[in-house]
């Protein structure tokens, strides 16, 4: 029996183990590196019993192929990359993301494909990360969130063949309701009806008696906040209401108290909230009681995002429930696909319900 295999370096017993290659495969199994990729890659030029040999050999001694050599060589990554191009604290407890990273994952491991995710300052920042990426070979494709008006990451995508998927609906000038895609992109794209969600939570709060809605809504020039908006304002002329106001933020419970505390200090404040997520909610009901104002009798508040802060708090926010962490298992499921060789598709999530509870009900009289 060989020994095991020793530390690098010179300094001692107590250094760290040293990654093993395919020459110290092959010097533990008595053959050439080049048999030892013939085998480990399974290719023709060794014989069976040399092949598993080598296996052995190399799942004993814990090698695995670098990104590098899979790049060279051309095979799989093994990986599928994410970026986020926002502010690092509005994650911290917003639970979309987490969920959808779950929902993501649970997909990627049965095909033993890792999640590489990063951080990004911004949208430019993340395309040239993309473009390294594609040239290291270290990711097969990517999964691409918070879609932007004028998004500059389909296209760079695109230009570069790398797989994606978009989650999340996208502008799409002069074809209403359907996102655009590049034309010969390998894109495939998963969105969510954010229209007609907007028009689920507004039309619960109409049915409430409720003519003053504001909006505290997410980050400016992100899809998804310009098509809520729209819709609110659509919702507006279409059902008479008195008002309708949004006001951008970042998602984060800072940036969600002072929208809060903008509206409320208004000569006829709004008798509803409507809140991105969960996080800025949470703030408005704490505005509120710092203002004096009881939930629901003098304000009402909906959470865009429902999660176990909403079902614990008290009262009890009514949110739209969706489940983010199957959002996120479709997401992946249509990567794997592409990287199957399927078609890119376009698919229409599931329109979400809203779940009434204790923090809504009808406006103060004479509001």
């Amino acid at each position: 029996m060989s020994e095991p295999m020793k530390s690098a370096g010179t300094g001692g017993g107590d250094a760290p183990p040293r990654r093993p290659t395919m020459k110290d495969v092959a010097r533990e199994a008595g053959v050439s590196t080049s048999a030892v990729s013939f085998a480990l890659n399974n290719r023709p030029g060794v014989s069976e019993a040399t092949r598993r040999r080598v296996i052995r050999v190399a799942d004993r001694l814990g090698w695995r192929p670098s990104s590098a050599a899979r790049a060279l060589s051309g095979e799989s990554a093994g990986a599928v990359g994410m970026v986020l191009a926002r502010p690092a604290d509005s994650l911290g407890s917003e639970s979309f993301f987490l969920q959808l990273v779950s929902g993501i994952q649970a997909s990627l491991a049965p095909r033993d494909h890792a999640l590489v995710f990063q951080m990004a300052e911004d949208v430019q920042a993340e395309c040239e990360l993309y473009q390294r990426w594609w040239a290291e070979g270290r990711v097969d494709g990517v999964i691409v969130v918070d879609p932007r008006v004028r998004d500059p990451r389909p296209e760079t995508l695109a230009v570069l063949g790398l797989p994606a998927v978009i989650v999340g609906g996208m502008e799409a000038p002069g074809k209403a309701g359907v996102p655009q895609l590049p034309r010969q992109a390998r894109l495939s794209n998963l969105w969510a009806d954010d229209a007609g969600a907007m028009d689920v939570i507004v039309g619960h709060l109409h049915g409430l008696g409720h003519r003053r809605v504001a909006h505290i809504a997410g980050t400016p020039g992100y899809a998804h906040t310009a098509r809520r908006i729209a819709s609110l304002r659509s919702a507006a002329r279409r059902l008479g209401l008195e008002q309708a106001v949004s006001v951008t933020t970042d998602f984060t419970d800072g940036q969600g108290a002072r929208a809060a505390r903008e509206l409320l200090s208004g000569p006829t404040p709004p008798t509803a909230l409507i809140c991105d997520n969960e996080v800025m909610a949470v703030a408005a009901v704490s505005v509120a009681a710092e203002r004096g104002l009881r939930i629901p009798r003098d304000l009402s508040v909906v959470s865009w995002e429902d999660s176990v802060i909403c079902r614990t708090l008290h009262p009890q926010l009514t949110a739209l429930v969706r489940e983010a962490s199957a959002f996120g298992r479709r997401a992946a499921q249509q990567l794997l696909d592409l990287l199957d060789g399927g078609e890119p598709r376009q698919v229409l999530d599931p329109l979400p319900r809203i779940e009434p509870r204790e923090s809504t009900a009808p406006p103060p009289p004479g509001a």
